[in-house]
């Protein structure tokens, strides 16, 4: 018998959490609902989720500090949802490590297909298939290793997200080839992705705070076009 996938609903309005939670039951997942931004890290630690919604406006902790806790000690998948629509929340949500943003009012239709689409970009960080040979890019003080989803900058390991990685690995393996932002958001997040390129800024100014430029190497910005991971000759 395969696992149900687990989605963690936090949300504190009652009749919004227990919608999402019927539509995602109806579509074979497992749910668990939770109302506040303080029960969210026991009820990820008991029920070890698949991906979180996570609403902004909760009562007591906001739904951008549970990110950051989330954040700072599992990878899970985060769709926040809120009434904010301005491009300052959705960048700040996407900064803390969030994977997608929605506004409310939403159709749930809508939220369910993103829910599948993310966890769908996230799988293969949870279960990489066995390979012949290790996926990897390795330059001065760097290894980016894709088959175990790992990155080692300066003898340390480096947390790091499975889009953050996908995205650094995807220039790594082209060195010097510039590659536009409509092509990053193509190969890392697909053709599926709601988002726009603002998305790629955002990912590549996380890489840019965990991974700092080195005499051999960095990652550039080709301004008006997009983004190279730059190795001098």
């Amino acid at each position: 018998m395969v696992n149900k996938q687990k989605v963690l609903i936090v949300d504190d309005d009652d009749n919004i959490a227990e919608l999402i939670s019927l539509y995602l039951t109806k579509e074979c997942f497992e749910t668990m609902i939770v109302y506040d931004g303080e029960s969210v890290m026991g009820a990820v630690a008991s029920f070890d989720p698949n991906l979180i919604l996570l609403d902004l406006m909760l009562p007591g902790i906001d739904g951008y500090q549970v990110c950051r806790e989330v954040r700072a000690k599992y990878s899970t998948p985060i769709i926040m949802l809120s009434a904010k629509g301005e491009v300052f929340d959705k960048v700040l949500g996407l900064e803390l490590g969030a994977d997608d943003y929605m506004e409310k009012p939403f159709d749930t239709k809508e939220l369910v297909a993103r829910v599948k689409a993310v966890l769908r970009r996230y799988k293969p960080a949870a279960n990489p298939k066995p390979q012949s040979r290790d996926e990897f890019v390795e330059y001065a003080d760097i290894t980016i290793n894709r088959t175990n989803y790992s990155v080692t900058y300066k003898g340390k390991n480096v947390d790091m997200p499975p889009k953050e990685l996908e995205l650094l690995y995807f220039l790594a393996s082209s060195p010097n080839h510039v590659f536009t932002r409509e092509q990053l958001l193509d190969q890392i997040w697909g053709y599926e992705y709601m988002g726009d390129t603002r998305t790629v800024d955002v990912h590549i100014k996380r890489l840019r705070e965990k991974i700092k430029d080195h005499e051999n190497w960095k990652i550039s910005t080709i301004w008006g076009i997009g983004y190279k991971f730059e190795v001098k000759k």
